[in-house]
């Protein structure tokens, strides 16, 4: 996407103008709450790339704690991206070269957070490294689930737009 330009990136453009399956099947790609979807699709299209933005913001506001269940059940625990999945590995590439000691510790420390939360521990992981990752479920660990949760939606937010840009430049280097 070239800054200063006025016209709608093809990525948008397409997601716009694709048909209501096609654009669910992009979003669930994104967040896998499907109530976050239906509120996106609903708003569509979208003049601009921050339009979109704001609206996934409001959607993720206004989920619910099943909802948030549901986005958070799309996402491997930190150190264990999915098999065969670009994007769970791009996003987790500060734990690729971790230490076995760094390993082993996040793999205790997450399985320390499932059991005080019941859900996986989330970080938008993009740009952070291993240890970055595991000071921060440190932190975090003592948290009340409501922070927690609060924290968690936050992060979801951060993710959705960092695939957010993902989906509305695709083609933009054609």
């Amino acid at each position: 996407m070239t800054s200063g330009s006025s016209a709608t990136p093809r990525g948008l453009t397409r997601f716009n103008t694709s048909d209501e399956s096609a654009a669910q099947a992009e979003l669930h790609e994104v967040c896998t709450s499907s109530a976050w979807g239906r509120k996106i699709i609903a708003q569509r299209p979208f003049a601009s790339a921050e339009t979109l933005f704001t609206a996934s913001d409001a959607a993720m506001a206004e989920l619910s704690p099943e909802d948030l269940a549901e986005a958070m059940a799309g996402h491997p625990p930190i150190g264990r991206p999915k098999p065969g999945d670009p994007t769970s590995s791009r996003e987790q590439r500060g734990m690729a070269g971790a230490s076995e000691e760094l390993k082993a510790e996040m793999l205790e420390l997450n399985l320390g957070y499932q059991d005080r939360f019941g859900h996986v521990f989330l970080i938008c992981a993009t740009g952070l490294t291993g240890e970055q990752m595991r000071d921060a479920l440190k932190v975090r660990i003592a948290n009340t689930p409501d922070q927690e949760w609060e924290i968690v939606r936050a992060e979801l937010g951060k993710i959705n737009r960092i695939r957010l840009t993902s989906l509305v430049e695709q083609g933009e280097n054609a």
